[in-house]
């Protein structure tokens, strides 16, 4: 029986504001069978030029999978081997985020760059946009456009969605998606309390780590609590997003770089995260929880990567299935959770890896 596959996203922009294309980079969607082959760079279907910032599995068919590109949302229905674009109305937004609701299939979210929610309701046909998720910039950016990275529904109520958003912090709607408020005033006012907590790359604005959020997260265990992964670590909130708690993991770990977060499909009091040192880092490493956040413990101690662990993907075919990826192109898998590791370099010039996903 099929393990399923580990599916890459990577573009070829350097990062922050910069959308060149440098030359010899490599772009796009890739493909590996699960315990490892040969990498398939999968373009059926795809722009030329192609940049893949997120990878989204659909939770009711595995083989029906989402990718963002620079030029709107495509669709996979044969696990990634050739690829559909969606009849998306706007070709001058990149696509972050993707997400299909836990009940309704035909239900998809897509946030967006410059920042932006937009719902279909027949599986990708039709679309109209959430004009109250174009939230003002809470500093001036300059040439840094705010996008929307992740979205996370509450499993006992999907009209309830948090999304997580770079560099604007945290957003969240009651009405599946329809209109949203901001919450990210508790997240400022962590950077105001906490000098720790400050960091200004892209402005001026000391509370610019705080709201650089990356990924978003709820688990069944805990379907009032949403976790979110931000530049300065990982914050929870037990009161919807109106105050945030700290999860401290400078206590386990010297770098504090949050990047990913994601619950397992087989445990839901176990959770992923990915810690770095920096958005373009010299190294990362994976955590996981097995009490929904309370404690952690390292995964990936055998492993010595070079790069900002970017992604942290769960099979949701096998428990013992973790895969994550680098931004400078090395991907590590366990078979066996966590206890041995192999290594599936991507090919050369995969210098901006993004995202993955297990199938």
């Amino acid at each position: 029986m099929s393990r399923g596959n580990v599916i890459v996203g990577a573009v070829r922009w350097p990062g922050g504001a910069n959308m060149s294309s440098p030359p010899g980079t490599l772009g796009g969607v890739f493909r590996m069978p699960v315990g490892g082959g040969a990498w398939e760079h999968v373009t059926r279907g795809l722009p030329g030029e192609c940049h893949v910032p997120c990878v989204a599995i659909d939770p009711h068919d595995r083989e029906r999978v989402f990718v963002g590109t620079g030029e709107g949302p495509y669709v996979s229905t044969d696990g990634g081997a050739s690829w559909t674009r969606l009849d998306f109305p706007r070709t001058d937004r990149q696509v972050w985020a993707i997400a299909v609701h836990p009940t309704n299939p035909r239900r998809i979210l897509v946030g967006t760059s410059p920042l932006g929610v937009f719902i279909s309701e027949d599986g990708g046909g039709t679309w109209r946009e959430s004009a109250s998720a174009r939230l003002p910039d809470a500093a001036e950016m300059g040439a840094f456009v705010n996008r929307v990275m992740r979205f996370a529904f509450n499993p006992a109520n999907p009209d309830e969605i948090f999304a997580a958003m770079e560099v604007r912090g945290v957003m969240r709607s009651t009405d599946g998606g329809e209109s949203w408020t901001d919450c990210s005033d508790d997240l400022i006012r962590w950077a105001e309390r906490e000098p720790r907590l400050r960091s200004a790359i892209l402005t001026r604005h000391e509370a610019e780590g705080m709201l650089d959020a990356h990924a978003i997260a709820i688990s069944p265990a805990a379907p009032e609590t949403p976790f979110v992964a931000v530049r300065m670590g990982l914050f929870r909130s037990d009161d919807h997003g109106a105050h945030w708690r700290d999860l401290e993991m400078r206590r386990h770990s010297p770098i504090t770089y949050g990047r990913d977060i994601r619950v397992s499909p087989h445990d839901p009091r176990t959770i992923y995260a990915t810690l770095s040192t920096a958005a373009s880092g010299a190294t990362g490493s994976m955590w996981r929880s097995r009490d929904v956040g309370a404690s952690w413990e390292r995964i990936d101690s055998q492993l010595t990567p070079n790069g900002t662990m970017m992604g942290v993907a769960p099979s949701p075919r096998d428990a013992g299935v973790v895969y994550g990826a680098t931004r400078r192109g090395e991907v590590f898998g366990t078979l066996d959770g966590g206890a041995t590791w192999h290594a599936a370099p991507l090919p050369a010039g995969c210098n901006a890896v993004m995202t993955l996903a297990v199938n």
